[in-house]
């Protein structure tokens, strides 16, 4: 036999060797020392071989350019009210245009000059006839409805990653399909109506204030809530605030701020004390997106208010300055800057 074929043979057996050192603990139990030294999970089985969910999610891309075209309209006519003029909303044959009746002519310069200083993202067309009032076709720009459609399904994306972390899957599978479809695959999930109802609901957005320091020892708190059985890691948030009312400040609850350690990517929840009380919801939010700027050129988050929602901030930061305000997703908390000043 030749030198060749000897080490051919030798790598070959090699390569079992070592397939069968990572293959049994996927299958057998093996001692402790098997685990920590020379395979310590095995194989991570797949949705074909132990089973799980797997959805096919549709993100409703008309219904998104429908919303904020109805926010757009919502805060023109809030604008337009501020300079006296009245305007009408009728029902349009076209999903995705809103029909305006204006009280008279001298009206469409106003609204004219309106949209061209304060709303870029909208186009209108003016039809005006003798003996009638004008009629204004209000739609989103081209560009406005194509930057929806591309963010709705990724916005979806990201809430959906976030979500299935509570399942606590090794290997989750969530991939874009097409123009607007999510495929959605977690391994050894055995509960799909609750994986339908986590994934598919409404994501919640909502501003609250951190609470002031109240001397509370959170980590402790928990520690002693899950050491009586009270709650379990990963347990519902609800639970937990119901199990340690007694010990909390009135009027507050306990959430949870995720940081991900950027070298190693490995994410750690800190407890945070926050008021209940719900200074804004994501009905006043017409857009958010993660963008690249600062002075360090670091993520930071873009929020596109509507006119209520703009009003209603500015009276937040107004009132609270050098608090943290957090940005609570879904009952996480995704950040919690200090208010510097005024933010109009």
């Amino acid at each position: 036999m030749n030198t060749s074929l000897k080490l051919k043979i030798g790598l070959l057996c090699t390569l079992l060797f070592f397939a069968l050192i990572t293959v049994i603990p996927s299958f057998y139990a093996v001692p402790n020392w098997w685990k920590t030294y020379l395979a310590p999970e095995g194989l991570k089985l797949g949705l074909d071989l132990q089973g799980g969910v797997h959805l096919v999610l549709r993100a409703d891309l008309d219904r998104a350019v429908q919303n904020s075209l109805g926010l757009a309209v919502s805060d023109l006519r809030n604008s337009l009210q501020d300079k006296g003029l009245t305007v009408y909303q009728r029902d349009s044959l076209n999903a995705e245009e809103i029909l305006l009746i204006l009280p008279n002519v001298a009206g469409v310069n106003t609204l004219q000059q309106l949209v061209r200083d304060d709303f870029p993202n909208i186009a209108i067309e003016v039809k005006s006839t003798e003996g009638n009032f004008p009629q204004v076709r209000v739609q989103l720009t081209q560009d406005e409805r194509d930057l929806i459609r591309k963010n709705a399904v990724l916005q979806s994306l990201e809430i959906i990653r976030n979500r299935i972390d509570q399942f606590g899957v090794a290997e989750p599978v969530i991939i874009r399909q097409g123009e607007n479809e999510i495929v959605v695959q977690l391994p050894g999930v055995k509960d799909p109506e609750r994986a339908k109802e986590l994934i598919g609901r409404t994501a919640q957005l909502e501003f609250k204030l951190v609470a002031e320091d109240s001397g509370v020892d959170l980590q402790g708190l928990i520690a002693q809530a899950i050491a009586s059985g009270q709650w379990q890691e990963d347990g519902e948030l609800r639970q937990l605030n119901l199990a340690l009312r007694p010990h909390l400040p009135p009027d507050t609850s306990i959430y949870f701020e995720r940081i991900t350690d950027k070298q190693t990517r490995r994410e750690t929840r800190i407890p945070m004390l926050l008021e209940s009380r719900n200074l804004m919801t994501g009905e006043m939010v017409k857009n958010a997106q993660v963008r690249i700027g600062g002075t360090f050129n670091e993520p930071m988050v873009s929020l596109d208010l509507t006119g209520r929602g703009s009003t209603v901030f500015a009276d937040i930061t107004s009132n609270n300055v050098n608090r943290r305000l957090a940005i609570v997703l879904d009952q996480v908390v995704r950040s919690a800057p200090v208010i510097r000043e005024r933010i109009i």
